[in-house]
């Protein structure tokens, strides 16, 4: 693990500290099924989730091209990938609203960042860190299974 890896990690644990000391919780403040920034309603951090199926890597999404869909705003790195999505949203968002997908296989939510993905049979799966992303790929289908049990009731609570 370089240095930088554990200082975002340590960065990230004591930003999910505070925010459950000021009573957010993991999901921060929203009521939404999306994952979106505690202090924003824009989509996995602003990411292209179109990106991941047509570059096969994370893209920097922009305002400019914006799309408003399940009570969150996503962005993208093109108009086309704008209205590739809006015309089907569900073929390019990420699996369990954007949520880490180990976290929802082991019964709870957590952020993502847009470097740990993964598509699988055609759908998008975030996780939380490279390091959960290992711990993933060597038992996803059986975190998929578990994950697809875990989101009704996981998303009920959000």
């Amino acid at each position: 693990m370089t240095l930088i890896t554990k200082i975002t990690a340590r960065i990230r644990i004591a930003g999910l500290a505070l925010l459950m000391a000021f009573g957010l919780g993991a999901t921060g403040a929203m009521a939404d099924e999306i994952y979106t920034d505690t202090f924003s309603d824009v989509a996995i951090d602003g990411t292209d989730t179109v990106a991941y199926f047509t570059e096969g890597r994370p893209v920097e999404g922009s305002a400019e091209f914006s799309h408003e869909w399940n009570g969150a705003t996503w962005h993208f790195a093109s108009a086309e990938n704008r209205d590739l999505f809006a015309a089907d949203p569900e073929a390019y968002a990420p699996q369990y609203g954007g949520y880490c997908a180990f976290a929802v296989s082991q019964g709870y939510t957590a952020s993502t960042v847009p470097e740990a993905w993964d598509i699988v049979d055609g759908k998008l799966y975030l996780n939380y860190s490279l390091g959960v992303q290992d711990r993933w790929q060597g038992n996803r289908d059986n975190f998929i299974v578990a994950a697809d049990e875990n989101w009704p009731g996981i998303r009920e609570g959000l």
